[in-house]
């Protein structure tokens, strides 16, 4: 397939469907419970993850892909016949992801036309930018123009989360500046934003039901919203947030999907978050 091609990581938590209809490229994470380490939806599902996380009660850790990987990816789309490649990846200051992209388009330079974007963001906001991407370069968009809207999506993207616990973000390293939380703090349901592709705090309350609502409110308080998508970590509950935000958000107007091994590491069980463009 000739055009520009499209190239993302794993912790942009799109389907197998979304990925294989528009032939977006995903390069894995790692993802390491103590000794064993798998390859991200290669060799661990979502729900996988999940049940492994329950079930051996490790907090597991995450791994950059090598800039091999990426390579490899971006050679594949030359060999299709791609005239460009537009990699949009998980926030830097969050992972090693981008640079090991950049180091891969480095590699190649002269051989193809690689951009990389560090788009500051993750799970759906990430895969938000992918398919907007995806969807501009089926209709015959140029590398240009891709790269143009992507980066003006980045400043108008959203993401906040509601976690049942802080233990997985604490652990991990991730928690940035949400480091008030820690603590005393663990007892409550710690809320979080993803400002400028690091963790913040964004709130605290004393129940899952309120910390849901607080998310209903945070939404409700945007006149109106565009590409919302509801993303979870397997949380039972996720019915209940749907129903609560429908007046202003009918489900068929949501893209829903699951939060993968890579932010789920992080994020832990039971996390929902909300991802959307301001208008």
């Amino acid at each position: 397939m000739s055009g520009v091609h499209i190239v993302t990581d794993s912790s942009c938590d799109l389907t197998d469907e979304q990925v294989s209809s528009y032939g977006i490229g995903v390069v894995p994470l790692s993802i390491r419970f103590g000794q064993e380490e798998f390859i991200d939806r290669e060799q661990l599902s979502v729900d996988q993850f999940y049940t492994k996380m329950a079930d051996t009660g490790l907090l597991p850790e995450t791994a950059a892909p090598s800039p091999g990987r990426f390579e490899q990816e971006f050679r594949k789309a030359k060999d299709a016949g791609a005239t460009a490649v537009v990699c949009i990846n998980l926030s830097g200051e969050l992972s090693a992801t981008v640079q090991s992209a950049r180091n891969a388009a480095k590699a190649i330079e002269g051989e193809l036309d690689v951009r990389v974007i560090d788009s500051r963001s993750l799970t759906g906001g990430l895969g938000t930018m992918v398919l907007r991407a995806a969807q501009d370069a089926s209709n015959g968009a140029s590398a240009d123009e891709i790269v143009a809207t992507v980066e003006g999506m980045i400043d108008r993207t959203e993401i906040f989360g509601a976690l049942d616990t802080l233990e997985n973000l604490k652990k991990g390293g991730r928690i940035g500046k949400a480091k008030a939380l820690m603590g005393s703090m663990l007892s409550v349901k710690p809320l979080i934003h993803i400002g400028d592709g690091a963790v913040e705090e964004a709130g605290r309350q004393r129940t899952r039901k309120r910390s849901l609502e607080w998310l209903r409110d945070q939404l409700f308080k945007e006149p109106n919203v565009e590409s919302l998508a509801i993303l979870h970590g397997n949380a039972p509950d996720i019915e209940e947030f749907l129903t609560m935000i429908e007046e202003r958000y009918p489900r068929d107007q949501i893209r829903l999907g699951k939060i993968g091994a890579v932010i789920g590491t992080h994020g832990g069980p039971r996390v929902i978050g909300m991802c959307y463009l301001r208008n």
